[in-house]
């Protein structure tokens, strides 16, 4: 097993399936630095293939797959459930699976009245729901042990609210939305809750074969391996109810300095106390 400043820790981490996907690039870099690391995806095939790139880091009794759905809840029980027995235990979930809308397109076009009911259903229950069930399932166990992490990966202000963009940009602001609550919630604890972005357009499978991004020239999904290794680690004690931007992370910096430039609070919560004009 890889030795780290994971040693100890037991990670689940959803959407850890795609070959070129945030979920696999954190989950590997968590079992870089210590970690045993349960990877659950919709698509077994992919998993598998992730897996096996895992097994290489560290040793097999380290990595788990889980094939389902976070939008069931018998499947996000079971992921918990079946971490828990095979790996010993867990301190970290990061709620990185999610997907579009079909009707999505490499230039974001489709008005909303072209959305079927269904659609939006569908995007809402595996994103907004999906992440909540996760966190569900996972925190009694939290809790009782005294000391966990719930990271969430969600997306910026401009995408959350820009036009042509339905169910995806609201589906993450209510992500941002749950980790500000439940961060408040959880306060004292020893459990936090914070958001990890990557701080743009990122090259990942998410985007469509047909993207008129120039891909080498987008944010490359390794850029959250570092932050999200630091956020599962004993490092981030009390550093809670905050969104950190992995583009912005710079390992070279002092702690301190590293969070004043990349972090700040979930959900934009000074926003909500101006006045109504």
């Amino acid at each position: 097993m890889a030795q780290g400043p994971l040693n100890g820790k037991v990670a689940l981490v959803t959407g850890a399936g795609s070959s070129m996907g945030m979920g696999r690039e954190m989950a590997l870099s968590l079992l870089a630095n210590g970690a045993r690391v349960a990877l659950m995806d919709v698509d077994g095939d992919a998993l598998e293939r992730t897996a096996n790139d895992a097994r290489e880091i560290s040793n097999d009794d380290a990595v788990l797959t889980v094939t389902g759905s976070i939008g069931n809840w018998d499947d996000a029980q079971r992921a918990v459930d079946e971490t828990l027995t095979n790996l010993g235990g867990l301190h970290v979930l990061i709620n990185n699976a999610g997907v579009r809308s079909y009707g999505t397109t490499a230039s974001g076009d489709g008005a909303f009245w072209d959305l079927a009911p269904e659609e939006w259903a569908r995007v809402i229950n595996i994103n907004v729901n999906g992440s909540f069930m996760m966190t569900l399932a996972a925190i009694g166990h939290l809790r009782a042990q005294g000391w966990g992490r719930i990271i969430a990966v969600t997306t910026s202000l401009d995408t959350m609210i820009r036009g042509n963009n339905l169910p995806y940009g609201p589906s993450k602001a209510a992500i941002e939305a749950l980790i500000a609550s439940i961060a408040q919630e959880l306060e004292g604890s020893g459990v936090t809750a914070n958001v990890l972005i990557p701080g743009g357009a990122t090259n990942t499978n998410f985007l469509p074969s047909d993207t008129g991004y120039d891909r080498s020239g987008l944010i490359q999904p390794g850029v959250m391996r570092e932050p999200a290794a630091w956020l599962a680690s004993d490092a981030a004690n009390g550093v809670n109810g905050k969104r950190i931007i992995a583009s912005l992370w710079d390992e070279s910096l002092p702690v301190e300095q590293r969070l004043e430039r990349a972090a700040a609070p979930a959900a934009w919560p000074q926003l909500g106390r101006q006045a109504v004009r």
